[in-house]
C-alpha cells in the first residue's frame, strides 16, 4: 500500500495565503510545539499547524471568560463545522485548513477533540508524523497525559485566577485539603505535596510514552520526542521550585530548548 501522504490533494486558489495565514497563528500563539512541528515536513508541517490551530480554537472557548451558554453555543457551532468538514462544506478558515491534512493522513472526526483533551490531539497528531501504528497511538495516550498533568502543575495560579483548579480531588484530600475554592487551594501549605505527587504520575506516563516510542518510526515521532524533552524539563524545573510559590511563572530557558531540539529533533 503507498504512505497515504502520497495522495494527490487539489490546490484550490488561496491555499497558499491560508497556510500562511494559519502559520502565523502558531507562531504568535508562543508554543513549545512551534519548534517541534518545524522539524516535519513541509505537508505534515502546514497538517500540524492546522491541527494545532484547532486544538488552540476550542481551547481559547474554553478558557474564555464568557458566559457557559456562550460556551456551549460555540463548542455546538463546531461540532458542526466538523461535520460539514467530513461532508466537504467547511465553512470556518480553521477548518478550510484542516481539509487537506484530513483526507492526506485520514484523521478521524475531530469531535472527540472536544470530549476528550489529554490525549485526543496526540492521537490526530500521529497520523500527521507519519506513524499511526498501534505503538504510536500508545504514546499519544501517554504522553498527552504527562503534557497535560504538566500544564495543570505549571499553570496553577494562572487556572485560580480564573476560579479553576484542575487538580484530582482524591489527592487534596489525602494531603487534607478539603475546600475547594483555587486561590485557597493553591496558597495552603500542603500543596506541594499534592503536586509532587502528580508529578509523580506525569512522570510514570513520560516514561510509558519512551518505552512505547521505541517502536515507533525514530524519524516520524522526532516531533513527539521533542514535545515530550521540552515538557519533561518543564517538569523537573517545577520540582526543584517546590511550587513554593505558584504565582512564579516557570518555564524552560531559550537556549535549553535549543539543545533539546538538537538532540531529540535532529541528532
Amino acid at each position: 500500500m503507498n504512505d497515504v501522504a502520497s495522495i494527490a490533494v487539489a490546490e484550490r486558489p488561496g491555499d497558499a495565503m491560508l497556510r500562511q495565514t494559519i502559520r502565523h497563528r502558531v507562531e504568535a500563539a508562543g508554543t513549545s510545539f512551534y519548534w517541534a512541528m518545524r522539524l516535519l515536513p513541509k505537508h505534515r508541517r502546514n497538517g500540524m499547524y492546522a491541527v494545532y490551530a484547532f486544538c488552540r480554537e476550542v481551547d481559547d472557548i474554553a478558557d474564555s471568560e464568557r458566559p457557559v451558554a456562550y460556551k456551549i453555543a460555540a463548542l455546538a457551532a463546531w461540532r458542526e463545522e466538523i461535520d460539514a468538514l467530513y461532508t466537504g462544506n467547511p465553512r470556518h478558515l480553521i477548518a478550510h485548513a484542516l481539509g487537506e491534512p484530513t483526507v492526506r493522513y485520514r484523521l478521524r472526526p475531530l469531535d472527540l477533540y472536544c470530549a476528550r483533551v489529554a490525549s485526543a490531539v496526540g492521537h490526530l497528531s500521529v497520523h500527521v508524523f507519519g506513524d499511526s501504528s498501534d505503538a504510536a497511538h500508545a504514546v499519544a495516550e501517554s504522553l498527552g497525559r504527562a503534557l497535560q498533568l504538566t500544564n495543570i502543575l505549571r499553570d496553577l495560579d494562572e487556572d485560580a485566577g480564573r476560579g479553576r483548579l484542575y487538580l484530582p480531588r482524591e489527592i487534596l484530600d489525602r494531603h487534607g485539603i478539603r475546600g475547594t475554592d483555587p486561590t485557597a487551594v493553591i496558597r495552603h501549605p500542603a500543596l506541594p505535596a499534592v503536586c509532587r505527587e502528580v508529578a509523580s504520575i506525569a512522570e510514570r506516563h513520560f516514561l510509558s510514552s519512551v518505552s512505547a516510542m521505541e517502536n515507533c518510526s525514530r524519524k516520524a515521532m522526532r516531533p513527539a520526542a521533542v514535545m515530550a524533552a521540552i515538557y519533561h524539563a518543564t517538569l523537573s524545573t517545577l520540582l526543584r521550585s517546590g511550587w513554593r510559590d505558584p504565582a512564579t511563572r516557570v518555564s524552560v530557558s531559550k537556549p535549553l530548548k535549543l539543545w533539546l531540539v538538537l538532540r531529540h529533533g535532529l541528532i
